[in-house]
This record gives C-alpha cells, sequence and structure tokens, in this order.
C-alpha cells in the first residue's frame, strides 16, 4: 500500500513539472532621456561624409583605413579569445541541457577465477562432488536513470547557463566593436603623426635657413649676439620634436600591426606613403538613449549576466525540496558460458524510485538562497550604473567632438590667414620692402599654425572614433536579437 501512496504522489508532483520555483526574470526598467544632450550640437557638424552606425569607419572614406579595419576584425587575437569564451559558454550550455535528460549506460563484464578450498567458502564448495575451482561470470546490463526536475532547479539551472552564453556571444561584438575603434584611431593617430613630421622636417629647414641668416647678420655687425643664441636655440628645439614624433609613429605602427594579429613591421610598407588625415563624417543616425540598451553589445552583456544570477536563485530555492529520481537497469548474466547470455534464465531487471531531500539542511540552504540573491542584487546595481556610464560615454563624447571640430575650425581659419600674411611678406621681399629675416618668421609662425591644425583634425577625427563607439555601431541590425532571444539556436541564428 505504502510504494503505491508514494507513486502516486510522485505521480501528482510530476504533472506540476512545468512550474519552477523562485523569481522569474524581468528586464529592469531604467529610466532616460528622450534625447541627448548635446544632439542639436552634433546634427551641425561640419562634416562632407556621411557615415553609417553598422560600416561607421567607411564614413572616413579612407580605403586603407576600411582594409585595416577589416583585417583586424578577422585576424585580431582578442577577438580569438573572446570566441574561445563563446566555446566554452556553449559546452557548459550543453551540460546544462543534458541534465533535463535521462543518462544511459552500458556495462559489460567478463570475469575467470580460481577459488581457494583454504577459506570457509571454499571449504564447503570443495564438499560438493564434482566442483570444479574454476570458475567464469559474464554481465552485459543497460542501466539508466533520471533526475525528475519537479520543483525546476535544473531548469533554472539551464536558465543561467542559457544566459551566460548569451552574454559570452555578445561579449564578442563588444570585443569587435572595440577591436575596430582601436584599429581606427591608431590609424589616425598614423595619419596625424606623419602629417606632423612633415611639418616639423619643414619648420627644422626653416629655422636653419633663419639661423644662418642671423649668423650672417651678426658676422657683419649688423645682429646682436643673443639673436643669433635665441635662434640656434629655437633650432634646437624644433630638431628635438623630430625623433620624438618619430618614435612615436613608430609605437603606432607597431600597435597596429599587433591589432591585425601580426608581427611588428608587416603591414609597415604599407603605411610609408604619407596620406591626409581622414575628415570626420557626419554621423547619419543618432538615436536616443533608451537605442543604447539594444546597440551597446557590453549593456547586453550586463543584462545577460542579470539574467544568469535572477535565474540561479531559483536553482537555490529548488534544494528547499525532494529530489525525484528514477533508475532502471536491463541486462544478462551467467556464470556457464557467453552462450548462456540473453538466454530467458540470464535475464535480469531492476527499477528504483529515489528520493533526495535535505530536510536538515535549511540553514546551509538559507545560506546559499541569501547569497545568490546578494549577487543578483550586484548584477542589477552593475547594469544600472553600465547604462548610466553608456549615456556618460555617448554625451562626453559629443561634447569633445564637437570642441575639437570647432578648434580644428579656428586653427584652420588660422592658418589660411598666416599663409596670406607668409605670401604678403614674400612679395614685400620681392620688392625690397621687408627682409628674408621677415620672410623666414612668417613661414615658421605659418608651420607651427600648421602643426596645432594638424593635431586638432587628428584629434577631431579620433573623436568621432569615439563618438561611433560610445553610440554602440559596428555591428549589423541583425545582430540586436540578442537582446530577445529565447533560445541557444536563436541566438547562433542571430549572429550568422
Amino acid at each position: 500500500m505504502l510504494p503505491s501512496r508514494f507513486l502516486a504522489i510522485f505521480l501528482c508532483a510530476s504533472a506540476t513539472a512545468g512550474c519552477a520555483v523562485g523569481p522569474d526574470y524581468h528586464r529592469p526598467d531604467v529610466p532616460l532621456p528622450k534625447h541627448y544632450m548635446g544632439q542639436a550640437a552634433i546634427g551641425q557638424q561640419h562634416a562632407t561624409t556621411t557615415a553609417d552606425l553598422a560600416k561607421w569607419w567607411k564614413g572616413f572614406d579612407d580605403p586603407l583605413l576600411t582594409r585595416f579595419v577589416s583585417l583586424a576584425l578577422e585576424q585580431n587575437l582578442d577577438l580569438a579569445q573572446a570566441a574561445a569564451r563563446v566555446v566554452q559558454a556553449r559546452a557548459a550550455l550543453g551540460g546544462a541541457d543534458s541534465t533535463l535528460l535521462p543518462a544511459g549506460h552500458v556495462n559489460g563484464s567478463a570475469a575467470r577465477a580460481y577459488q581457494s578450498i583454504e577459506t570457509p567458502l571454499g571449504e564447503v564448495l570443495n564438499a560438493t562432488p564434482n566442483y570444479d575451482r574454476w570458475g567464469n561470470a559474464y554481465e552485459v546490463d543497460l542501466d539508466a536513470s533520471w533526475e525528475v526536475d519537479i520543483f525546476g532547479g535544473l531548469r533554472r539551472g539551464r536558465q543561467a547557463a542559457l544566459a551566460d552564453y548569451q552574454a559570452s556571444e555578445a561579449g564578442v561584438v563588444a570585443t569587435r566593436l572595440e577591436v575596430a575603434a582601436q584599429t581606427a584611431d591608431i590609424y589616425i593617430t598614423i595619419r596625424g603623426l606623419q602629417a606632423r613630421l612633415k611639418i616639423a622636417r619643414r619648420q627644422v629647414k626653416v629655422q636653419r635657413q633663419l639661423f644662418a641668416k642671423v649668423s650672417l647678420l651678426y658676422g657683419r655687425g649688423l645682429a646682436a649676439e643673443y639673436q643669433v643664441r635665441q635662434t640656434e636655440g629655437e633650432l634646437a628645439q624644433v630638431r628635438a620634436t623630430v625623433p620624438i614624433l618619430q618614435t612615436r609613429l613608430d609605437a603606432a605602427m607597431n600597435a597596429l600591426d599587433v591589432m591585425l594579429g601580426s608581427p611588428p613591421g608587416t603591414y609597415r610598407t604599407e603605411l610609408a606613403a604619407i596620406a591626409p588625415i581622414p575628415a570626420t563624417p557626419r554621423i547619419s543616425s543618432l538615436g536616443s538613449p533608451a537605442d543604447l540598451l539594444q546597440r551597446r553589445p557590453d549593456l547586453i552583456v550586463a543584462e545577460r549576466h542579470l539574467a544568469a544570477a535572477n535565474a540561479r536563485i531559483g536553482e537555490a530555492v529548488s534544494e528547499y525540496y525532494p529530489k525525484f529520481s528514477l533508475s532502471g537497469l536491463l541486462g544478462s548474466a551467467t556464470a556457464i558460458s557467453t552462450g548462456d547470455l540473453f538466454t530467458t534464465g540470464a535475464n535480469q531487471a531492476a527499477g528504483l524510485l529515489g528520493l533526495r531531500w535535505r530536510l536538515f539542511d535549511f540553514g546551509r540552504i538559507n545560506a546559499q538562497i541569501n547569497a545568490a540573491k546578494g549577487r543578483d542584487a550586484e548584477a542589477l546595481a552593475a547594469y544600472r550604473q553600465a547604462v548610466l556610464r553608456a549615456t556618460e560615454d555617448v554625451e562626453s563624447s559629443f561634447s569633445a567632438l564637437i570642441s575639437r571640430e570647432e578648434e580644428t575650425v579656428t586653427l584652420t581659419q588660422g592658418e589660411t590667414s598666416l599663409a596670406r600674411a607668409r605670401d604678403s611678406s614674400s612679395t614685400a621681399y620681392q620688392d625690397g620692402a621687408a627682409s628674408l629675416i621677415d620672410v623666414l618668421h612668417a613661414d615658421e609662425t605659418l608651420l607651427q599654425a600648421s602643426d596645432a591644425r594638424a593635431q586638432a583634425q587628428t584629434e577631431s577625427a579620433r573623436a568621432a572614433v569615439t563618438v561611433f563607439k560610445a553610440l554602440g555601431g559596428g555591428w549589423q541590425p541583425r545582430e540586436s536579437r540578442l537582446v530577445a532571444v529565447k533560445g541557444r539556436q536563436d541566438v547562433e541564428t542571430a549572429l550568422k
């Protein structure tokens, strides 16, 4: 009677297997403004080209920049590590899937033994007529076991593994964005350093001519010694900038090679030819702060970690409840010969209904639940903070871009005015109304302005890269399905 009642209770509990203990996950609402503070200013950019967020690097209209970003997305070793982490997370998800299914094993054995007659058992057997001290044993069994997930602990564990897997997939996208942004930033830095190095060498040439002219006038008594020493010191300062810029250029080229997953020097030949600093493009679509929740993969990573932490609360709560399992064995055993296996007399079978219940361990279970709730609260705070920092990144990058663009426009206007002043001094020199020293001073002033403009233009382009990165640009819209996927197959499909 008792086994029947126990089986009835088990079957009734099985009917509730669709339920799972613990809190169901709902993505938290984070209050965000409808528009960015710097959105209006960004709409007034001084740009001649437009960049789409999905492939923003093409907006710089630089074929070599596009080529290097494409190579980095194929060859970068940080991406290879991120992909390896996805494999690990996929394996963990596969393990969580398997816990929901029955497990089966096939066992087989064959043994031959020689019985001692000096033991109590051997003495008894030896007294048996026609006793053969040699004995054989053959056995083949198929056994299976299944833990019935009545209260949903295993399913909560699978939900956590799935969320971790989704987070690892989004982590790959986040790494792709980082790699693309770093590659573009390094490339722009290289072009800026090349432009400044060219200007610095021209400054050295002009300063040498000025020093030679002042020295000549000093030899004729037409200039004071302090003028010679001052010009000599200015020449030394300009000459000192050349090796510094060259060192920074070499370091940037080496960094770009490493970003492309290659030894330093691999792509230096392609970069040897000086090219213009890429122009800052206009952003085609800014979206709203709420769009960051889907556009920025780092926020998806934080949200998926929160979902995993929530599921692990249910996994811990399930330890309050009993665990039921079914086990069975079907096989054949014989001590005569292998020919007798699987005959009617050799057949054997067994069935087992198991129960495991941590009935007197609730104190430890409470501690595990509280720890899980603490990790969930930490993940929630981390997610909200990540959202706030994402909006901060966007606003700060907008401000930096606008400031750098204004600086570039102002310095370009100043450079144009100084170029005209230099032309006027050259004309005056040809007419005998100005000296060569005046012309050389005008050249030096113009080159200083050109160097400042080159720096501002470089920083403006780099600021644009920061904006694209802050907005989460650089991945296809279909990949945003990650935020709403329900299963592993959906994740894999979303990233194809």
